[in-house]
């Protein structure tokens, strides 16, 4: 299964990201490797740094594990499993449309009834690589263009198209940009955590770890932030999954916005026993 991590800081701040943790046994893990690790950033001038690599193979692996420091307001991390697509940069996460950073985590099947629709709205040139996800995104940017920039009603109006006309086993999404946030977990396939630290501790650390992503920053430990995960990343209480079809969406001064069953379930929802054996591996993994 991907990893995603999505940070709201409300202002610029520096974190340091390992995405394939030093510490972490791949051996212990079945010997699955990823097949790509990406981060994404807004600067200060507000322009999108994306940092991904590939890993096609074990002597890979080393430069996954170098720590990254990126310095800005909102980041998206990504540890990518492929479901389809073959292990190359145009293929890993996280992607840029439209001045906003996208990452996903799931199976979306369709992607001819896709390709059709994104031709017939224009954004089906958006899509360089063989992804779900990159077609979703263009889906997603597409809809936003119709509702004049409202990203709300642009991504709800997507993945409503999605739920009614192609199967979908899972479609957790983050999507930024350099002021806002946006999560959503759909269906309840896989977990999609949010932790909020607008009100942390005195003196608390900001370092989180999942068993594959590690985060941490010197600027956060006294200072409010909003997380998004696909797991539980220390012993913080705070953390709460988000629920079937929930969106949430965190503005530029960190005030967080709930809709809940955003989206009906879709109509042909996939199980695990409906994919292929890549597809079925890539949710699987731990």
């Amino acid at each position: 299964m991907c990893r995603l991590f999505g940070l709201h800081a409300g202002v610029p701040v520096a974190a340091t990201f390992w995405l394939i943790d030093a510490a972490d046994s791949l051996a212990e893990q079945s010997r699955r490797n990823p097949d790509g690790t990406g981060l994404g950033v807004f600067d200060a001038a507000g322009h999108a740094v994306v940092s991904k690599q590939p890993v096609a193979a074990w002597e890979d692996t080393e430069f996954a594990c170098e720590a990254r420091e990126l310095t800005g307001t909102t980041f998206i991390a990504h540890v990518r499993y492929a479901s389809t697509g073959v292990p190359d940069v145009t293929n890993t996460h996280p992607f840029l449309q439209d001045g906003r950073l996208f990452a996903h985590n799931g199976v979306v099947e369709g992607l001819d009834l896709l390709d059709a629709h994104l031709t017939r709205l224009g954004t089906r040139a958006l899509v360089a690589g063989q992804t779900d996800s990159e077609r979703v995104f263009a889906l997603i940017t597409a809809s936003i263009r119709s509702c004049g920039g409202d990203v709300d009603a642009g991504l709800l109006a997507a993945v409503g198209w999605l739920a009614d006309n192609v199967p979908i086993y899972a479609l957790n999404l983050l999507l930024c940009t350099a002021t806002d946030m946006w999560a959503l977990r759909y269906p309840d396939t896989h977990d999609l955590f949010l932790l909020d630290r607008r009100q942390p501790a005195a003196h608390a650390d900001f370092e989180l770890r999942s068993n594959r992503i590690h985060a941490r920053s010197r600027n956060l430990g006294d200072a409010p932030s909003v997380v998004f995960a696909t797991e539980r990343m220390d012993d913080d209480p705070a953390w709460r999954p988000l629920g079937d079809g929930e969106l949430v969406h965190v503005g530029p001064d960190l005030r967080i916005t709930c809709t809940t069953a955003a989206v009906p379930p879709p109509r042909h929802r996939l199980t695990i026993a409906d994919l292929s054996s890549s597809a079925a591996a890539s949710q699987s993994v731990g």
